[in-house]
């Protein structure tokens, strides 16, 4: 897998925000109210739809060259660039939600006593799928 990218984001400044739009990558369309913010969500962006494409197996189109984007008046194209690897290494060690069902007084006993769920549960899966602490970094 590559680990950098750049594309062409065209920015629309407009009186009520900036709208980001990238020719190449159709459906990654961020939004902004100034540019400063602008600018850092287009790389947000970018990088959350690259990742996407990789994990769906979809092949990323070569970029377009900045001479070859025409843009309307009020548009203005800028260079993105993303980091590939800590993209997929947020996304990759992000939490999600998982639902458990427990019998209500071991339930109740764990509330008692400050159980951490995430943390025991997490630990448990590590211990019973023989995951190494190494391979956890």
């Amino acid at each position: 897998m590559k680990d950098r990218f750049s594309f062409i984001a065209v920015f629309n400044v407009d009186d009520d925000g900036i709208s980001i739009e990238f020719p190449d990558l159709p459906g990654c369309l961020p939004c902004a109210d100034n540019m400063d913010e602008a600018l850092e969500n287009a790389r947000e962006a970018l990088g959350l739809h690259l990742w996407g494409m990789e994990q769906d197996g979809e092949a990323i189109p070569e970029p377009t060259s900045i001479t070859d984007i025409h843009c309307e008046k009020g548009e203005v194209p800028a260079v993105i660039e993303v980091f590939m690897p800590s993209v997929r290494d947020q996304m990759n060690n992000r939490s999600v939600n998982k639902t458990l069902s427990l019998p209500a007084w071991l339930a109740d006993i764990a509330d008692r006593d400050g159980v951490n769920y995430s943390a025991l549960l997490k630990n448990a899966l590590i211990s019973y799928l023989g995951i190494k602490q190494e391979a956890l970094h």
